[in-house]
């Protein structure tokens, strides 16, 4: 007889998973378990930015010889932000809203504050 008790959530399925029995599990949801948030990735970005233009401006110092694979180097790098901006926007579609946890945890205190009140008068 199987346990009547609370039962284990179980993944999200989407169609395509479902139609061959295997739970999805997005990929953003793995990049948010591992500890990474939109904002980092937006830095990221950004410092992608600077640092192809860094390469760039270092690929005209060098000499003739390997300036192609330099500027090739600033060009692989310039492929970077676009990237990491449009992960980062992705993790923020599934983070919580920052106003929104801050509202809930403030009524959260609020009502334990009020119990906490009647219980001594």
């Amino acid at each position: 007889m199987p346990h009547q008790g609370v039962l284990p959530k179980l993944p999200r399925r989407c169609a395509p998973c479902a139609a061959h029995g295997y739970a999805c599990t997005m990929v953003t949801k793995l990049i948010h378990d591992a500890g990474l948030r939109s904002w980092q990735l937006h830095v990221a970005s950004l410092a992608s930015v600077c640092l192809c233009i860094v390469l760039w401006i270092r690929a005209k110092t060098v000499d003739q010889d390997t300036r192609g694979n330099a500027e090739r180097r600033a060009l692989f790098v310039g492929l970077w932000p676009p990237l990491l901006w449009l992960i980062g926007d992705s993790l923020r579609e599934d983070e919580p809203e920052r106003g929104a946890l801050a509202r809930v945890l403030l009524r959260r205190t609020v009502a334990g504050n009020r119990r906490r009140i009647r219980r001594l008068a």
